[in-house]
């Protein structure tokens, strides 16, 4: 049946783009026979001003009249045209707040399901018991840490200001021994005069030193 008949088909309702497009484009087949309107009004313009008056200006007049008759009338449709484009835009530009806003919700609904769920899974108490067993814990070892670091041998009744004042008197002792020096080290002008003294001197052989240590004996 229905080959024989045919079955009718059904078209999609247009959007609201579409109908924002179609406006838009009877807007702009409006302006074009404004312009054209314009220019048989400039045209009929230069003729008046060229002619003298009398009945074949009127005539020209009269045309000119009747053109701008219709420019008005096109205009008019133009402008309704365009306010129609206009409330259309507004209504698609809420239109797709609307829709950004049910998206919006439906996504916060998706978070907040599951994080119902994650939350489901977590027990504070445990979370509570194993902070307290991790606080134990660091202070059992501050105290193994403590006993490892004890000192032996120590007598427990040494007063810290005596230490301090035995140390301060060795680092005088110290002081003292490093400003004095041993009289054999010390160097005094004799010597140093002396020595610039045997600088200076020619030396003498072991030869010469020997003959004139050796003793002088008598010839008989």
């Amino acid at each position: 049946m229905n080959r024989l008949f045919g079955t009718s088909k059904k078209t999609p309702k247009p959007s609201l783009n579409d109908a924002i497009n179609a406006t838009d484009g009877r807007v702009a087949a409006v302006e074009v026979k404004i312009k054209k309107l314009d220019g048989e009004l400039a045209k009929y313009k230069d003729q008046m001003k060229k002619m003298r008056e009398g009945p074949g200006k009127n005539a020209v007049k009269n045309k000119a009249l009747r053109v701008l008759k219709q420019k008005k009338m096109y205009e008019n449709q133009r402008d309704q045209l365009q306010q129609q484009s206009f409330n259309m835009e507004q209504a698609n530009f809420t239109t797709e707040n609307l829709r950004n806003v049910v998206s919006t919700v439906d996504a916060m609904q998706v978070a907040n399901k599951e994080m119902q769920k994650q939350y489901k899974k977590i027990d504070i108490s445990k979370i509570e018991s194993v902070q307290d067993d991790m606080e134990d814990l660091m202070e059992q070892a501050n105290e193994i840490q403590e006993t490892l670091g004890r000192t032996y041998g120590l007598p427990e009744d040494i007063d810290e200001e005596e230490l301090e004042a035995e140390l301060e008197a060795l680092d005088d002792e110290l002081n003292l021994e490093e400003e004095e020096e041993p009289s054999y080290l010390q160097e005094t002008p004799e010597l140093l005069n002396s020595g610039l003294e045997l600088e200076g001197a020619n030396p003498l052989t072991t030869q010469e030193q020997g003959l004139s240590e050796a003793p002088v004996k008598n010839v008989a």
